[in-house]
């Protein structure tokens, strides 16, 4: 029932889940670069939110270290522009700015970083989505706390699924390879990450969304991510995939001595599952198997739309 509107570049993979989807005929779609403050206003003022989801990102580490500049455009000053769209609006209620696990100083440690430890992204990346984090806080301190206005962030882990085509990415790198009869390559088996289903943060930024609408006192800075034994080795990972997968896929482990990337990274999300009484519904296991449902449906030029209404189906009714 809710009347949506996006703001975004173009789809910058091909294919891409926006055309898959036919994304025009299900939103008001207004095209155009977070960074480019008039172009933004323009959308913001014409569509007039009442909750608005930041999202939009330059999100891949690797691109980050060759392309620093536009990276801190986009992160940094994206979303400065759309903080200030929010402050100099009368209509807006509720903002959920969704940045990353990687914001935190990495140390590497074995236990999960919580909502107050320091934030310091290590590459431009990671760092940029930390500085994100600070404006939001800023912003929240000198002018949102005085309004009618809830603010939140949320710190999501490594989110797989259905639809992501970006490159340098282990899942899209899977899907890639199994459909040219090529083994999967592996940079960094032994990188552990918080792996969840799409649909969990998702779900998550919903509830924080209406939660804080409804009541200030939920603004806050949430972890959102999987339990600990979901947090896995990417060769893991990988394993899991060619195990859905079947039919001959296969794995090949290609350290590629590439920038730096955290080896070790898990969130504590006793946060959030105490606030809002959240939990995670489907574990590891079956989130690469409905990531890879999803990847068979569209190659053999399945309805993917009724895929994906299916599997929103099973995860709202909480079965796995």
């Amino acid at each position: 029932g809710a009347e949506v509107c996006g703001y975004s570049l173009n789809p910058t993979t091909n294919p891409s889940l926006y055309e898959t989807i036919n994304g025009d005929e299900l939103c008001q779609s207004f095209i155009g670069d977070i960074a480019d403050k008039q172009s933004l206003e323009n959308a913001f003022y014409s569509f007039k939110p009442e909750i608005v989801f930041h999202l939009a990102a330059q999100p891949i580490v690797r691109i980050g270290y060759t392309n620093p500049v536009e990276t801190y455009q986009t992160n940094v000053m994206g979303t400065v522009n759309i903080l200030e769209c929010v402050r100099n609006s009368n209509f807006v209620k509720s903002v959920v700015n969704v940045t990353t696990d990687k914001v935190y100083e990495n140390k590497e440690w074995c236990w999960g970083y919580r909502e107050d430890e320091p934030l310091d992204g290590f590459d431009p990346y990671s760092n940029s989505k930390s500085c994100s984090e600070l404006v939001t806080h800023s912003y929240k301190k000198s002018y949102f706390d005085n309004m009618d206005l809830s603010v939140s962030t949320a710190r999501a882990g490594n989110v797989i699924g259905g639809g992501d085509f970006a490159p340098d990415r282990i899942i899209p790198d899977c899907f890639r390879a199994v459909t040219t009869n090529s083994p999967i390559i592996v940079r960094n088996a032994k990188s552990t990450r918080p792996y969840q289903h799409v649909l969990e943060p998702l779900y998550v930024y919903l509830l924080i969304a209406q939660m804080q609408y409804e009541n200030k006192s939920y603004s806050g800075y949430y972890n959102v991510g999987p339990d600990d034994c979901d947090c896995v080795e990417t060769g893991d990972l990988v394993d899991l995939y060619i195990k859905h997968w079947g039919e001959g896929a296969t794995r090949l482990d290609r350290p590629d001595n590439g920038p730096h990337e955290a080896s070790f990274l898990k969130l504590d999300c006793s946060k959030i599952k105490k606030v809002f009484s959240w939990k995670p519904i489907w574990g590891i296991d079956s989130a690469v198997k409905y990531t890879v449902e999803w990847h068979k449906a569209y190659f053999n030029k399945q309805n993917i739309i009724d895929v994906m209404k299916n599997q929103i189906k099973l995860f709202t009714e909480g079965r796995k």
